[in-house]
This record gives C-alpha cells, sequence and structure tokens, in this order.
C-alpha cells in the first residue's frame, strides 16, 4: 500500500559522502527532514536540483528542515558530484534501493528513483509528499519551501 501523509515514515540507514551513515530516524524529535529522491548524479535536472539546494541552505535551515538528497548512485560518483559542483550539503546512495522501495519511488525501465519528495515532521511522520510524474520535472525552491511552510503550519 502507498505511502500516505500521516504515516509513519520508513526508516532507512544510508551511506554519506560525510563518511558516515545517516539514519532516518535519528533525527526524530530534532528536525524536520525532507528526503528528496532524484535518478542520477551529472544529469542536468539533478544537477541544477542538488546545486539550489546548496544555494537556499539556509532557507532550509530557517525552518528546522534538513534536506537529505538521495539516489542509488555510489556514495564515490556522489563525492565526485558534490566536488564538482561545490555543493555544501551531503548526499546519499542508495546502491541497493532499499529506502527507494521502501518510499515506493523506483523507476523500473532504468532501475533509478523516480524524482520524489517526502517531508518527515519531527514526530516521524510524513506531513507532505510529491513524486513527479517524469524523470525530467522538478520542483523549486520555491515551491517545496511553499510546501514545507504548509505543512507544518
Amino acid at each position: 500500500m502507498p505511502l500516505q501523509v500521516g504515516d509513519l515514515a520508513p526508516d532507512f540507514e544510508l551511506d554519506s559522502t560525510d563518511g558516515t551513515k545517516v539514519k532516518l530516524s535519528d533525527f526524530r524529535g530534532k528536525k524536520n527532514v525532507l528526503l528528496s529522491f532524484y535518478p542520477l548524479d551529472f544529469t542536468p535536472v539533478c544537477t541544477a536540483q542538488n546545486c539550489s539546494y546548496s544555494q537556499d541552505w539556509s532557507r532550509y535551515e530557517q525552518l528546522n528542515v534538513v534536506v537529505l538528497p538521495i539516489s542509488a548512485d555510489s556514495k564515490f560518483a556522489h563525492q565526485a558530484f558534490r566536488e564538482k559542483y561545490n555543493m555544501q550539503h551531503h548526499l546519499l546512495s542508495d546502491l541497493r534501493r532499499d529506502a527507494i522501495k521502501k518510499y515506493d519511488v523506483l523507476f523500473e525501465p532504468l532501475n533509478v528513483s523516480k524524482r520524489a519528495y517526502f517531508l518527515v515532521g519531527m514526530d516521524g511522520r510524513i506531513k507532505w509528499f510529491h513524486i513527479e510524474k517524469e524523470l525530467k520535472d522538478s520542483r523549486t525552491d520555491d515551491e517545496l519551501i511553499a510546501a514545507i511552510k504548509q505543512a507544518l503550519n
């Protein structure tokens, strides 16, 4: 059954470009989390999306939101991607597609993640989500921040 607003967000533990393992449940009671699933590093839409997170990082922090971009790329690809575009945020690697499958966002024809956003509140519950119809589609930071503000009020 697909996830719904109000559901407890499925937990996961993934490798980060900072060399640590990131567990979603570790943010519970501390931060709201925007899970940002995306298909592939170094593609035009994914690059623009991740660069915008870096540029607008402080806007998310003001809302007590940490953005966790997730794709099926390796942590080594993520490190090169992050370095090339001087991103200030870290990326999470889901090589086994565990989180991707838990959130039901696997795009099977390419075995990558669909582009999708899940806002997880400090209580660990899904407050809002959006799954793009096409891989090339993406929400702007203004759209995401407006949705976050509405969901958290």
